[in-house]
């Protein structure tokens, strides 16, 4: 009789449906609130497909957002503006596919692409049905003002929403290129406003990118029932994220300011992985006078 192929030796670094229980708790709304509540940093990497989410799963980290980043890292284009739906629903399926075949505790977050939630609420919903139904526990949208009543529709409907404010990557052209937002005093009200009105619309999450550090603190004390999650933002936020490709080192270009290469000093890239968690949550990075304004 055959014994069962040992999962060491499955093909293309695939792994076999787990049958052990995890010692890890499935993340949740309620975990992530609880996690934010007694000062635990929230850990969230970008993933694209099966494999590295499997890996980040195993690894511990606590979110993985299926960006439209993937347009630049994986698709080659020079923007985020020309990634579709249809492509976002893809890697959500497979980012999901991969994370049942290890433990299934992380939480999954799509990203709404351009264009498929700006004409009404009502195509933002239709939008979001369709990375729920591929396997997301949650939707981002970027941008605030109007899209306030978009995200209460979405919320009111059963549709966990992250929001995202500073840097908006979606709409970098009319910001003027990758520039800190939040500098001056009229913006930095400005985006304490629609932050405010963004939580109270029924937003469980809030990307801050590229927002001045004492502006991200501020916000994060202020936000009760809503974390935030920084990138290039600082140390005081509740959580961290960053894309997958920049943490590993696979930059051909000039590495962002708030980027760390984890697997510089890593043997693997699980290992990194798992030294990113480790230096989120252990309060090392980010260092304010290294990776943030």
């Amino acid at each position: 009789m055959n014994s069962p192929t040992p999962a060491s030796n499955t093909p293309y670094g695939t792994l076999p449906m787990t049958s052990n229980p995890t010692a890890r708790k499935p993340v949740s709304l309620p975990r992530l609130q609880e996690m934010r509540a007694r000062g635990e940093k929230i850990t969230m990497l970008t993933a694209y497909d099966a494999t590295f989410a499997a890996v980040a799963d195993a690894a511990g980290v606590d979110c993985i957002l299926v960006g439209d980043s993937l347009g630049m890292v994986c698709q080659g284009l020079s923007s985020t503006v020309g990634v579709t739906l249809e492509t976002m629903r893809y890697h959500v399926e497979s980012v999901t596919r991969g994370a049942r075949r290890v433990q299934a505790t992380v939480w999954i977050v799509g990203d709404l692409p351009f264009g498929s939630y700006h004409e009404s609420k009502e195509q933002a919903l239709r939008s979001a049905v369709v990375l729920m139904e591929a396997g997301a526990h949650m939707v981002k949208l970027e941008g605030g003002g109007w899209t306030t009543e978009t995200v209460r529709f979405l919320v009111e409907r059963g549709i966990p929403v992250c929001a995202h404010l500073g840097l908006t990557p979606q709409t970098v052209h009319a910001l003027g290129g990758y520039r800190v937002q939040g500098k001056t005093i009229e913006s930095a009200a400005l985006m304490k406003q629609q932050a405010h009105e963004l939580q109270d619309a029924g937003a469980s999450m809030l990307v801050l990118e590229m927002v001045p550090a004492a502006l991200s603190a501020e916000l994060t004390s202020e936000l009760l029932h809503c974390p935030t999650i920084g990138i290039g933002a600082g140390k005081d936020t509740a959580g961290q994220v960053l894309v997958l490709h920049d943490m590993l080192g696979m930059n051909l270009g000039k590495m962002p300011k708030f980027v760390r290469n984890f697997m510089a000093d890593a043997p693997g890239i699980k290992e990194a992985m798992q030294a990113y968690v480790a230096a989120v949550k252990g309060g090392t990075f980010p260092d304010n006078a290294q990776h943030a304004w």
